[in-house]
């Protein structure tokens, strides 16, 4: 780990400003991410701006009857939390699926949004990759890629987002809240937050520079049957490969987001209004376009199956 300097903030804005200063600051909280890129020199800030003491560790009622969760909010506290288990389920189950109960206990909500890829060859320094080092190669086109995208990629990078609370949240419409280093502040869409790679893979998302995450809005309860699974290798401390967020109506309207599919929770509402023709139909809508590898061709099968199931679990809630 190289050597930085290193800042404790106390207001919002004192944090962002704080991190434009320095060119390629970064903000620390949990540190579950960060803190290993830093170890293996995949991230090498030269100033930390520590933000665990800020005031953003509550969620509070909205006055149109959602809820706004505190970007320090940590992921055990969020699943945790009565509201969120009665109002929006599939966000808890979401959250209970990731990592561990240790790291759960740590990780917080902003901390999870940005988490960044697992992708084996993002992690081995001794191989090109266009996420770490712009314009190097991607290794994974060509090599071995049971856990990579067959949706949304580029020819320069087909890593997948690697989170689950993202993928709830998406299916939820919520929204993003931040300040910026000037003071000012502005929302956005989870929809517009993650960026497909195109050909920057390592432009991951939308903050400009110093801009800092300081809570997310979820709008005023869905309602009906909410349903979160994950398949993985094995049955805890793993990554998805494929999973299904989904919210169904007793209408037999929907929606539904995948993880494990792409470089950012991926939703396609067209594909939501064939709810009502099958799991099959739904598939094909959001997987249309879908180019694999003789790895990860599984993923197609994979998530027809597992939707599936969610529906028809949709159906017992």
């Amino acid at each position: 780990m190289k050597a930085f300097t290193y800042k404790r903030a106390t207001t919002p804005a004192e944090a962002a400003a704080a991190a434009a200063r320095t060119p390629g600051a970064r903000f620390i909280a949990g540190g579950t991410n960060l803190l290993d890129l830093m170890k293996l020199e995949i991230e090498t800030p030269a100033h930390l701006v520590d933000v665990n003491s800020l005031a953003l560790d509550r969620i509070e009622a909205t006055p149109d009857g959602g809820l706004r969760v505190g970007a320090l909010v940590r992921n055990t506290d969020l699943a945790a939390d009565a509201r969120v288990r009665r109002d929006y389920a599939v966000l808890s189950r979401a959250l209970l699926s990731g990592a561990s109960g240790q790291l759960r206990n740590k990780a917080t909500t902003a901390g999870n949004l940005l988490q960044r890829t697992r992708c084996y060859y993002f992690y081995d320094t001794n191989m090109p990759c266009n996420k770490r080092q712009p314009g190097s190669g991607c290794s994974a086109i060509g090599g071995f890629s049971r856990h990579h995208a067959v949706v949304g990629a580029s020819e320069a990078c087909i890593a997948t987002y690697p989170g689950d609370m993202a993928v709830a949240m998406r299916v939820l419409d919520a929204q993003i809240e931040t300040v910026r280093p000037d003071g000012g502040m502005r929302t956005i869409p989870i929809a517009d937050f993650h960026r497909l790679p195109g050909a920057t893979p390592h432009v991951e998302h939308a903050l400009e520079p110093g801009e800092l995450i300081t809570h997310v809005k979820l709008p005023r309860p869905p309602g009906g049957a909410q349903v979160y699974r994950k398949v993985r290798d094995r049955s805890s401390y793993a990554f998805a490969l494929v999973s299904v967020a989904a919210i169904v109506q007793p209408d037999g309207s929907g929606r539904v987001a995948l993880g494990g599919v792409a470089h950012k929770p991926w939703r396609v509402e067209a594909a939501e209004q064939q709810i009502r023709s099958g799991a099959r139909a739904v598939a094909d809508g959001l997987l249309a376009g879908a180019r694999t590898t003789e790895y990860n061709a599984f993923k197609i099968a994979l998530v027809q199956r597992t939707l599936a199931a969610v529906l028809a679990d949709t159906k017992k809630a």
